[in-house]
């Protein structure tokens, strides 16, 4: 057992205070978290219980405010699980090719600029994007696809798409960047194009990184209330992309200022769905984009 023995310089003393914060600062993180699961498990399973967790979790209609009250929630989980999915299959692909074309083909005149804008852009509110995505976007569906109203699926798909891909280039070029540079000579050194090592070497070496930025976008995603402005609000079943739809977000936004009663536990129930929902997305999430880093250790 290691004998504990006090600091004796001022070098010695910095480092043990410092030690000491950092270990407060983790506790107080981990304590932070531990405290909001304990709140919104509290606060959400009464309604479940009282409803009835079938019944709520896969009930089709949801009317709060009825005479005979239905709390179903199934279509706000399907439309946050389609428009979540839409916007990764649309931003990590752009997000992911934008990254290694500034970080490994592009000017660095160019680079620096692009690089530049995208990290302003990520600090954008999703709100911004939510009234460009208004006053743009949803008049265009409409023009194009010939619908009464563009405030729908796929409104909000196109929305997302474009509020994860600054998170996703920003922390990817990051990750490119930091790949050894020995890794790609050697590749180019035994034949391959520049192509096939940015793909088979870069990429694979950044995982971790890139993983990181495909979390962290996709979590920006789910929980963005930008799509109120887009997707219609409507609790119907998201079958098809021109549907309007309400996500698990909005769906609690814009009925908790004058709910109460039951109503008002059902909306906790839903954010405690929300908070389940976007842990079990980055549990896997971190599963499958860095699970291949146990192979490198």
């Amino acid at each position: 057992m290691k004998k504990f023995e006090l600091p004796r310089t001022p070098a010695q003393w910095l480092e043990a205070v410092m030690n000491a914060i950092f270990f407060l600062c983790g506790i107080l993180a981990v304590g932070c978290v531990a405290v909001i699961t304990i709140y919104m498990f509290l606060s959400g399973l009464p309604a479940i219980g009282k409803i009835g967790p079938l019944n709520f979790l896969f009930g089709t209609e949801w009317a709060s405010t009825a005479s005979e009250p239905k709390y179903g929630i199934l279509p706000f989980v399907l439309s946050s699980i389609y428009g979540t999915l839409g916007a990764s299959l649309i931003g990590v692909p752009v997000g992911l090719l934008t990254a290694v074309s500034l970080s490994k083909a592009a000017a660095p005149g160019v680079r620096n600029v692009v690089v530049t804008a995208v990290e302003l852009l990520s600090g954008v509110p999703s709100v911004v994007f939510g009234l460009l995505g208004m006053q743009v976007l949803v008049p265009a569906v409409a023009k194009v696809f010939g619908k009464a109203s563009g405030a729908c699926l796929l409104s909000a798909i196109v929305v997302l798409s474009i509020m994860i891909l600054p998170s996703i280039v920003s922390v990817s070029v990051t990750a490119l960047n930091a790949v050894p540079p020995e890794y790609e000579q050697g590749s180019l050194a035994l034949g391959a194009t520049d192509t096939e090592t940015w793909f088979k070497i870069s990429i694979p070496a950044a995982r971790s990184g890139i993983a990181a930025g495909i979390v962290l976008g996709i979590g920006r995603a789910i929980g963005a209330m930008a799509v109120m402005m887009v997707a219609g609000n409507s609790p119907n079943m998201p079958d098809s992309l021109f549907r309007s739809v309400t996500f698990l977000t909005t769906a609690i936004a814009k009925e908790m200022s004058y709910a109460s009663g039951l109503q008002k536990q059902a909306l906790f129930s839903i954010a405690l769905v929300l908070f389940v929902f976007i842990m079990v997305i980055n549990v896997l999430l971190n599963a499958v984009l860095k699970g291949g880093n146990k192979d490198e250790k």
